[in-house]
């Protein structure tokens, strides 16, 4: 370490630097003991120590460029965290910078300082760039080339959108994502009012606001990268490449993920547009394409396998599916909701937030408070879709759940589990299920917000055929598949690919706050962790992928579709669960993350995808690592004939 400090800073005793740690001087041994004040020594080593000298110059030029833009920013920060009512635009306006762009900043900056984060930046992305393209050479060394064309329906969040508003108010943005990029930070932290008021739907109608055109990106760049160096899809991009695939037999069906799925079709055509590029790759190629999604996007696919063949919408008939689609690829699909989505609209809280340290959270709230978030949440009526489906049936009541461990204390059926108010100002709402804790959020939120989730969605279960086969004429239906069916299409195959062994939310301690005279608030009880990690800030931890459920992403995998009411066709359905097993160095977790979002990067989920698209899908082996198969034996929806 002190040779450390020396080599930087240039400070340190002469003992405490190693014997061996400069080389020799080649001058005469000295007659004298005296110090002198030259040294003799070749002039190629005159000229590397003068470099050496000049770099170490530059670099501490470097630093204290470094210190003095971090100490500004620092200031910067300060000041936005402590006010939320404007400070920081006075600062920005104060300092002249309200209309500095990213380029007329890099003109003031030492090119030696953007050279250094630059390199900074390549270094990192050295870091996250594992097996680029190697996972598609070895496909394509075995024989496997591109066959059937790919259609990418992205989750949720993962798509940008971007401003076409061309009034005085959205000028500034037009065309850039205020989802998705670096342009929604600058937007967020400069002018937090525009952006909420842009990224925000109309409560009334679903839509725009008045004056507001936010769009989806299109194309490859849609989802490849949520930020410059956060990659999404890129890897699956650069394997599919690799093996022959391009903008002609592959695509991306980007989708606007706030608007609740019927509006994607009135607002945006998005169901037609995709039913028709999907018509047109099986007439080029002659062969039927291959559909993957992942998370949310495996609920938009089912939506669109019911919208496409019903009588008024799609008008395909029931046998377009079968006659289109020739497999199904679903990555992390939360088939039956994200617990963590109730949290989020109830009191804009997830086990991101709870587990937050004391100043990190202060900050937070000082500048997008809890009940902010739980509006913009609210505000994003197709995040809502991801509400849990099953109600106790599949997540347990006050007894008992699915997939309680034995020797657990406190079973996961109590989902919401509130401490008793210590004031008379409160009721005490107890414990709830997930069928009592839907309608909590009903008596909780703003009528608009209840009434348009329950108008477009269900989250219940239908125990008949007589049941499913009437919901298939229904919409607010089609995205639960515990009470709509898969379409008559034996020929389709279906593959689900998730991740299991990292901890997932699965319940919460919540309490209840007074926020005025007569309204109440509820939030996370972040005062709650035991020893063992289970509970973590209120957050009771289960078995899942980090994101969503086990539950959610293995039941109808495992058991729903094998149930001939939900299935009538008896599509094959393939499970391939993927451990989590991250590398401790890589700040994605590597090729073998079974994370929810990291997954899209792993190395066998790439191959996988690879065989499929390929035509190679006998390829796929059935793994199943979990408990999934014993819970979902458990979960209290029966077969036809038991019903």
């Amino acid at each position: 370490m002190s040779d450390l400090r020396r080599r930087i800073f240039g400070v340190g005793s002469s003992d405490s630097t190693p014997a061996n740690s400069r080389e020799p001087s080649p001058a005469p041994p000295r007659k004298d003991d005296g110090p002198s004040e030259y040294t003799v020594i070749p002039a190629a080593q005159l000229n590397k120590l003068t470099k050496q000298k000049r770099k170490g110059g530059g670099l501490r030029r470097r630093n204290v460029w470094m210190f003095g833009l971090g100490g500004l920013f620092g200031v910067l920060v300060a000041v936005m965290l402590a006010s939320p009512n404007g400070s920081m635009d006075k600062l920005v306006e104060l300092a002249g910078l309200q209309d500095m762009s990213l380029d007329s900043l890099f003109d003031v900056l030492p090119a030696g300082m953007i050279k250094d984060v630059q390199n900074l930046q390549s270094q990192e992305k050295k870091l996250v760039d594992y097996d680029s393209f190697s996972v598609g050479l070895h496909a394509r060394s075995q024989g496997i080339e591109a066959k059937h064309p790919v259609i990418m329906i992205p989750g949720v969040i993962s798509t940008g959108l971007e401003s076409w508003g061309t009034e005085e108010q959205s000028r500034q943005y037009f065309r850039k994502r205020l989802w998705g990029s670096w342009s929604m930070m600058r937007a967020l932290v400069l002018d937090k009012a525009s952006w909420k008021r842009h990224i925000m739907l109309d409560k009334a109608t679903g839509l725009d606001p008045p004056g507001i055109k936010l769009r989806a990106a299109q194309g490859f760049d849609a989802a490849d990268f949520f930020i410059t160096g956060y990659w999404i899809w890129n890897k699956i991009l650069e394997n599919l490449a690799t093996i022959g695939y391009d903008p002609t037999n592959a695509f991306t069906a980007a989708y606007d993920w706030r608007l609740n799925y019927m509006n994607l079709e009135v607002r945006d055509q998005y169901f037609t547009r995709l039913k028709n590029y999907i018509e047109l790759a099986t007439k080029v190629s002659g062969l039927k394409p291959v559909l993957l999604s992942h998370s949310m996007g495996s609920q938009v696919l089912y939506y669109f396998l019911h919208w496409v063949e019903a009588e008024g919408y799609g008008n395909g008939g029931p046998s377009w599916v079968n006659d289109h689609v020739e497999a199904w690829i679903n990555i992390s699909g939360c088939m039956l909701g994200a617990l963590k989505d109730l949290p989020a609209v109830l009191s804009g809280e997830m086990k991101d937030t709870a587990q937050l340290n004391a100043f990190a959270v202060y900050g937070l709230e000082r500048f997008l408070s809890r009940q902010e978030r739980a509006d913009i949440f609210r505000a994003m009526p197709g995040m809502s879709s991801m509400l849990p489906i099953g109600g106790d049936e599949v997540w347990g009541n006050s007894t008992w759940a699915p997939d309680d461990k034995p020797g657990q204390n406190v079973t996961f059926g109590n989902f919401l589990k509130f401490r008793k108010p210590d004031t008379n100002l409160t009721e005490d709402p107890g414990n709830l299920t997930v069928s009592q804790a839907l309608p909590y959020l009903w008596d909780h939120t703003d009528d608009w917000y209840s009434d348009a989730v329950r108008h477009a969605y269900s989250q219940g279960v239908a125990h008949t055929r007589k049941e499913v086969e009437a919901n298939q004429k229904i919409p607010r239906h089609w995205v639960n598949p515990l009470e709509s069916r898969l379409p008559v299409a034996p020929d389709m195959k279906i593959y689900c690919f998730y991740g299991v062994g990292k901890p997932t939310e699965r319940a919460y301690f919540y309490r209840e706050e007074v926020v005025s005279q007569n309204r109440t608030m509820a939030a996370i009880d972040t005062t709650i962790s035991n020893t063992d990690g289970s509970i973590d800030h209120g957050v009771v931890m289960g078995e899942g992928d980090g994101t969503v459920n086990l539950l959610s992403t293995g039941y109808m995998c495992n058991r729903g579709w094998k149930i001939p009411r939900y299935n009538p066709a008896n599509i094959s359905v393939k499970v391939h669960e993927m451990r989590h097993e991250p590398d401790r160095f890589s700040p994605r977790g590597g090729p073998n993350t079974g994370d929810h979002v990291d997954i899209l990067g792993r190395s066998s989920l790439n191959d996988l995808i690879l065989r499929i698209a390929g035509g190679r899908g006998e390829m796929v082996e059935e793994v199943v690592y979990s408990d999934i198969r014993t819970y979902a034996g458990r979960v209290k929806i029966h077969d036809d004939d038991e019903a």
